[in-house]
């Protein structure tokens, strides 16, 4: 649904030297531990991917409290917007192929919609601005309607919020300012980003996705979230006033999730691991995701809204700059029940994921975040922020 608001919240790291640190593995599983200890967690997962090929991953907790049930490595959460790291990759992919071109408005694939001259700005965004959140249409995520449609059917067994539906909730609402002309994070925007791709190929997109990332790339835990019953699933834990309406934990007495995955679609739309996560992060933002060299254009940035220390928003991928070390990339999420994050370092050459499953008090709270990723990559680069061991 919602990015997380971690641009705010990226950390003090040191560049230090890595060395071959004493046990890793042993050393990474502690700090987890520690951290969902310290945070009240139920659960969480980390992983890591050095460009030198060194990885590990951890856990810690419940992927069930009620049933008792350890979280694993392998314990599968909704890896929520950071989805559209693959959503951007697919149409860069199609771009670099000149079935689409992000500089052409939207209404050259969509605009035949009897729906689509309601849409904010129809008449001059371009899948460049869908891509990086410059397109002025807002959030149907925070539309009150939405709000109150969910709450009213979350129960069905069937997906009620297919595509169009999610677009509805936006039409013939003012922008929020001119296509092009500001910045504000819309899941609605990659929804009809999503609707571009499928019209472009006559493909479905997580047919596009799977065929061209998931499957080539091995990333064999990483599936589209379509269904109720996602196998391996953490149970995910979210406020019980939350304004969904949606029940405290997210999976029923049989494990099946209690409100349908698939409304959140090319929004995020994924059920993943943190290490396929840390992999992905690793082989997309070193060039390794696809054929040629396609990292320069989804680096084509623009500054955010709630730029701090100059971040910025590429295609599909959040940017920022570190003093010491430098630019960090990546993208994090956010679905009732569960957060999740993905930083690729390249001056430290290491990929970075975690999962949680629950968002209570962590969505308000960005020093938690911060805290996450401190440590995790303090234990990283064996030692405390600027001090190398």
């Amino acid at each position: 649904m919602r990015c997380v608001p971690w641009l705010s919240c990226l950390l003090a790291v040191s560049a230090c030297a890595l060395g071959t640190p004493t046990e890793p593995a042993l050393r990474f599983q502690t700090t987890v531990e520690q951290l969902r200890t310290e945070l009240g967690l139920p659960g969480m997962t980390a992983a890591y991917v050095f460009d030198t090929g060194r990885r590990g991953s951890a856990a810690a907790g419940w992927a069930d409290k009620e049933a008792r049930k350890p979280m694993r490595a392998d314990s599968r959460m909704l890896a929520a917007s950071i989805g559209k790291t693959f959503v951007a990759a697919t149409a860069v992919s199609l771009v670099r192929e000149g079935t689409l071109q992000l500089d052409r408005p939207v209404s050259h694939w969509l605009g035949h919609y009897p729906w689509f001259p309601h849409v904010p700005n129809h008449a001059t965004i371009t899948l460049r601005h869908l891509l990086t959140h410059t397109s002025g249409v807002p959030d149907y995520v925070y539309m009150p309607a939405f709000a109150e449609a969910l709450n009213r059917s979350w129960q069905s067994p069937q997906n009620l919020f297919p595509p169009e539906r999610l677009i509805g909730f936006v039409l013939d609402q003012p922008a929020l300012f001119a296509a092009g002309q500001g910045w504000a994070y819309s899941d609605t925007g990659y929804i009809l980003a999503g609707l571009v791709i499928e019209a472009a190929t006559g493909r479905h997109y997580f047919e596009l996705a799977e065929h061209r990332f998931i499957i080539p790339l091995s990333l064999s835990d990483t599936a589209p979230a379509d269904s109720r019953n996602l196998i391996r699933l953490a149970a995910g834990y979210t406020p019980a006033d939350n304004r969904f309406g949606l029940p405290g934990k997210t999976l029923d007495a049989e494990g099946h999730l209690q409100w349908h995955p698939a409304l959140e679609w090319t929004g995020g739309g994924l059920v993943s691991t943190s290490p396929d996560l840390a992999r992905w992060g690793s082989l997309l933002f070193t060039g390794r995701a696809m054929p040629g060299n396609y990292l320069p254009l989804m680096l084509e940035t623009v500054p955010t809204s709630d730029s701090v220390d100059g971040a910025r928003y590429g295609l599909g991928v959040a940017v920022t700059h570190h003093e010491q070390l430098g630019p960090v990339y990546g993208h994090a999420g956010w679905i009732p029940g569960y957060v999740s994050s993905l930083r690729y370092y390249p001056e430290a050459g290491v990929s970075v994921a975690f999962q949680i499953n629950t968002d209570v008090g962590i969505i308000d709270h960005p020093a938690v975040l911060n805290k996450i990723e401190a440590r995790l990559i303090d234990t990283l680069l064996d030692g405390p922020t600027g001090k190398c061991n």
